[in-house]
C-alpha cells in the first residue's frame, strides 16, 4: 500500500488487532452504530471492519470504499449485493468462533437440564435441604439425544462435543443433505424435533429458515425437551416460544439472539419461565475476540493491498470492476 488507507471500525476490536491496523492504516472507530453515523463516516474510507449491522445504503455514501470484512460469520450485517454491484470485495471468517459457540450451546443445555447454579442460589437463601430437593428431577447429558439444525462449522463442533464428549445420540438436519459428518444421523426436520431431548439452532437466517420454529414445530417436541438458539432471532417465532414455555409444551429454552436487540426492559421474554437469556455473546470470549480481530484485520489489509482474503464471499464483484 503506497499510502496509509483509512479504515472504519464499527466497534472497537481486540487491542492486538488494533495495533496491527494502526501500523498500516489510519483507523476511525464509530462513536455509535446508527445508520446515520456510519453513513456520515464513510465518505473517505477505504475499508470497513464490520462488527455491527451496516445501513443498506452505505455503499452509496462511500465512493472510496475498496473492501469490507465481517468480524465474524453472519453476512446479514453487510449489504453484499450492493457491494458486489459496486465492485467491492466482501470477506468473512467462517468457523473462526465455532468452538466458542459450540461450548456455549453445551453449557446452555447443561444449565437447562441440570441447573446447578440454582442449587447454589437456593443453598445460600433457603438452606441445605431446600437446595437438595430438586436434584432427583435433574437429568444428565449422557444417553440423551441432541438434534442440530444447521450442521455447518458450529453444528459440527457441537456434534463432536456432544457425541464424543458426552456419549449423546446426535441427529442433524441441514440444507445440504448427504453431507453429515461421521457420528451424525441425518434426520428429517420434523423427526428431529420429535426425537431430540435438546434441539440446537445454528442455521443461517434465510427465506427458508425465517420462522422455522413456530407453534407447530414446538408442539412436536417432547415436553421434557429444551431448545437453544444461537442462529438468529427470527428463526424462532418469539410469541410462539413464549406460549410454549408458559404452557409447558417444552421444558426450557436458551437464546442468545433476538428479533431486535437490546431487549426492551418490558420485553415479555424477560418474564418468561424456564428460559436462559444472554446478550448475543455465544461467540465472545477473550480467546475468540482476539482470533476474530486478528483474522479480520489481516484480511482487510490484504484486500487493501490488492490481495485475496482468506474467504471472499462475493467473487463476482470482479465483474463490476471489469465490465
Amino acid at each position: 500500500m503506497a499510502e496509509r488507507p483509512k479504515i472504519l471500525l464499527t466497534s472497537p476490536v481486540h487491542p492486538d488487532a488494533q495495533a496491527l491496523l494502526d501500523r498500516h492504516a489510519e483507523t476511525v472507530i464509530a462513536p455509535d452504530t446508527s445508520g446515520a453515523t456510519l453513513n456520515a463516516l464513510v465518505g473517505d474510507v477505504d475499508g470497513i471492519l464490520v462488527r455491527n449491522k451496516l445501513p443498506d445504503d452505505i455503499c452509496d455514501h462511500a465512493p472510496a470504499l475498496r473492501g469490507m470484512v465481517r468480524h465474524g460469520v453472519g453476512l446479514d450485517f453487510i449489504p453484499v449485493a450492493a457491494a458486489t454491484a459496486r465492485g467491492i470485495p466482501v470477506a468473512n471468517l467462517p468457523g473462526i468462533n465455532a468452538r466458542t459457540v459450540a461450548e456455549y450451546c453445551i453449557a446452555a443445555v447443561q444449565h437447562l437440564r441440570r441447573p446447578i447454579v440454582h442449587m447454589d442460589r437456593d443453598l445460600r437463601a433457603d438452606g441445605w435441604e431446600a437446595a437438595r430437593a430438586p436434584a432427583p428431577g435433574f437429568v444428565e447429558m449422557g444417553g440423551a439425544t441432541i438434534g442440530i439444525v444447521g450442521v455447518g462449522s458450529i453444528g459440527r463442533a457441537v456434534a463432536t462435543i456432544a457425541g464424543q464428549g458426552f456419549g449423546m445420540t446426535v441427529l442433524g438436519a441441514s440444507r445440504r443433505p448427504g453431507r453429515m459428518p461421521e457420528g451424525v444421523e441425518e434426520t428429517p426436520l420434523d423427526d428431529l424435533f420429535r426425537r431430540a431431548d435438546a434441539v440446537i439452532l445454528c442455521c443461517p437466517l434465510t427465506d427458508d429458515t425465517l420462522g422455522l420454529v413456530d407453534a407447530r414445530r414446538l408442539a412436536l417436541m417432547q415436553p421434557t425437551a429444551v431448545l437453544v438458539n444461537v442462529s438468529r432471532g427470527a428463526v424462532v417465532v418469539t410469541d410462539d416460544l413464549i406460549a410454549a414455555l408458559k404452557d409447558g409444551v417444552i421444558a426450557g429454552a436458551a437464546t442468545d439472539v433476538y428479533d431486535h436487540h437490546p431487549l426492551a426492559p418490558d420485553h415479555p421474554l424477560l418474564d418468561c419461565p424456564n428460559i436462559l437469556l444472554t446478550p448475543h455473546v455465544a461467540g465472545i470470549t477473550a480467546t475468540s475476540t482476539r482470533a476474530m480481530g486478528m483474522r479480520a484485520a489481516e484480511d482487510l489489509l490484504r484486500i487493501l493491498r490488492g490481495e485475496a482474503p482468506d474467504n471472499l464471499v462475493n467473487p463476482e464483484y470482479r465483474d463490476a470492476t471489469t465490465g
